[in-house]
């Protein structure tokens, strides 16, 4: 079966051109068309004030392909929810993960209307496995589970993405009980994949770059710390190499002399008994 499941009736949505969005934002640092001028005014603001920007967002896709893979394949997780998917590009999660188990189930989470009308259009997952979309917002996780478990099955793991999107949940917004809402819903054997940028790494180069984008964007993004980063996986098993820069989870590449990302990322795993 291909792309059908969670794919909710469509509405005619308006397009918010006056602030940047996060996705847009993405897709302009990833060198992508599908972003308006506010996008890019955002983007090359922040990438001015921090050039370290853009080497990490393309590492943190890198990073993406290397996570799935290893739980596709070394975990046997079939089933992943992705929320915050962004536009289309290389390795997105359902291309790695069906290329190494066509019959893999995937849903795709997104709240930019243009990220859902790319995913319809470009996301075609392989004939054994699913690829679904839903319209929705991580502010709301009940409503991504509700409308994610037409697609998955709870009962058995499913791997949770949060790849560089829970810096767009404020701290007065409760990011981790949103996570933790999320790990409830898996199954024991279920995984947690984050990325997030660091407040600590090139931290005054990254408070300026962030002051930057958040001057243009609708939606704020907040770099955290490691010790921060580390709390989301409260309730999982963090595999090796625990949370540690991009190039640093296992079998990423990094110029030797190249200056450090100022991302954070890691894979947890649900143990049984885990909440």
């Amino acid at each position: 079966m291909t792309d059908h499941g969670a794919t909710p009736e469509r509405e005619p949505v308006e397009i918010d051109r006056s602030a940047a969005h996060p996705a847009r934002v993405y897709d302009r640092w990833l060198g992508g068309t599908n972003n308006f001028a506010v996008d890019r005014e955002a983007a090359d603001r922040a990438a001015a004030a921090n050039p370290q920007v853009v080497p990490a967002v393309r590492a943190n896709r890198a990073f993406l392909g290397r996570a799935v893979r290893y739980l596709t394949g070394d975990r046997g997780i079939r089933q992943f929810l992705d929320i915050g998917t962004g536009i289309p590009t290389k390795n997105n999660t359902h291309g790695v993960a069906q290329g190494v188990a066509p019959d893999s189930r995937i849903v795709y989470v997104d709240n930019d209307p243009i990220v859902l009308a790319h995913a319809r259009k470009l996301l075609k997952g392989s004939p054994e496995g699913v690829t679904a979309y839903i319209s929705g917002d991580l502010h709301d996780p009940g409503k991504i589970l509700q409308e994610a478990a037409r697609t998955l099955d709870f009962t058995e793991p499913v791997a949770v993405m949060l790849v560089a999107v829970l810096q767009y949940i404020s701290d007065d917004r409760d990011p981790y009980g949103i996570v933790a809402q999320l790990l409830e819903a898996a199954a024991p054997g279920s995984a947690l994949v984050v990325s997030h940028p660091a407040s600590d790494i090139g931290a005054e180069k990254v408070s300026a770059s962030m002051q930057r984008y958040n001057e243009k964007a609708a939606v704020h993004a907040t770099p955290r710390t490691h010790q921060q980063i580390v709390g989301f996986f409260d309730g999982t098993d963090l595999l090796e190499p625990g949370v540690v820069q991009l190039p640093q989870w296992p079998g990423g590449e990094s110029e030797p002399d190249a200056p450090p990302l100022p991302m954070w990322c890691g894979v947890g795993h649900k143990p049984n008994g885990g909440r």
